[in-house]
């Protein structure tokens, strides 16, 4: 008979609790008190990451799916996950508060020691960013973040991240996931005809309400939207043009603000909340890059990072450049008043509503 099942072993206590080892508490070192604070705290997030990996991993494995029922369980457990990604991330940013208990001073009792590892060598968070659709050449210093000298990341860990890399990651999977969407079919707009562009004459009416919506001073947004749903360059020069999108098809983009604009029909509230729960996420990761350049600043000013990085300058060159669902983020630029949204056909509004 086994033994009655015991809360230590269960969690695997004795390794947990067994696995700080400060280096100042080295001899010929002196002890410093708050190292043991500062491996607790990266542990733990090593934890939470753990967890938000395994999270991400079901997500990417349902939007992997050649067909996805929009009302299946499988999209109402990705809408669950993603919301717990973003508690996770939410306590992730509040245990910061924890590490600024330590001083500067207390920090430079052990700093030195540290050399030349730092977070930049975590790789879960960088199999985080992979998995969401952080790409390489969107990177602040891609040079830097590809390299396994000294302070890099070692040969192991960077083949992992490599091979992450070349997998389909959730923002291209929902950019497919998007462009299937079924709600542009024909067979729900009835006696309507496609328009010149080979699109619904649903999106010429929402262009005309759009533009008449916008001040004088917001004019040049309506080739925004031109190029941003459509693709058509007009004025727009190229520098404008990568500014404007960065990875979803125009396709997507015109689902994605379909959601976003009739969200109040049932078949939506699933699709709207996973679609914004993916742009919180970015932003709760901003906010995650934006504590640590305060943290850092704090400790240890403007000098090198222990991993030889420039330290607060390189966090706040990845805060501007790391956000990864930014095309989805930017919808809000092109949304009208809810008032003056154009009727959609009896066929789609049943369809939308779960009637008959």
């Amino acid at each position: 008979m086994d033994p009655a099942l015991y809360y230590g072993t269960y969690l695997g206590l004795d390794k947990v609790l067994s696995s700080q080892h400060p280096k100042s508490f080295e001899a010929p070192n002196t002890p410093a008190h708050d190292e043991m604070l500062f491996i607790i705290i990266h542990q733990a997030y090593e934890l939470w990451f753990k967890q938000i990996l395994f999270e991400l991993e079901f997500v990417t494995n349902v939007f992997r799916k050649a067909h996805i029922n929009d009302n299946s369980e499988d999209l109402n457990l990705v809408r669950h996950r993603l919301q717990r990604v973003m508690r996770i991330i939410e306590l992730l940013n509040n245990q910061i508060s924890v590490l600024d208990t330590m001083t500067p001073l207390d920090f430079l009792e052990f700093r030195n020691l540290l050399t030349p590892s730092s977070g930049f060598q975590s790789l879960q968070f960088r199999l985080i960013e992979a998995r969401l659709g952080l790409k390489l050449e969107m990177r602040h210093n891609q040079e830097y973040y590809k390299r396994t000298n000294e302070g890099g990341f070692s040969e192991a860990d960077y083949i992992i991240i490599t091979e992450i890399e070349k997998e389909e990651s959730i923002l291209m999977l929902i950019n497919r996931w998007l462009e299937r969407m079924p709600f542009f079919n024909p067979v729900y707009w009835g006696d309507h005809v496609r328009d010149r562009n080979a699109n619904l004459p649903f999106w010429t009416e929402y262009r005309d309400l759009y533009k008449a919506s916008l001040s004088e001073r917001e004019a040049g947004k309506i080739n925004h939207f031109d190029y941003v749903f459509f693709e058509q360059t007009g004025p727009l020069e190229k520098m404008d043009q990568e500014k404007l999108r960065a990875a979803l098809s125009p396709a997507a983009m015109r689902a994605a603000l379909f959601i976003m604009l009739y969200r109040d029909f049932p078949v939506f509230q699933t699709s709207f909340q996973i679609l914004d729960s993916l742009v919180e996420i970015d932003l709760l990761l901003s906010t995650w890059r934006h504590k640590h350049i305060a943290m850092v600043s704090r400790m240890i000013g403007l000098r090198v990072g222990t991993g030889n990085t420039s330290g607060s300058g390189y966090l706040q060159g990845a805060l501007s450049k790391h956000y990864i669902f930014k095309d989805l983020s930017s919808l809000s630029t092109f949304m009208i008043p809810r008032k003056h949204l154009p009727i959609l056909p009896s066929p789609l509004v049943q369809h939308l509503s779960f009637t008959t």
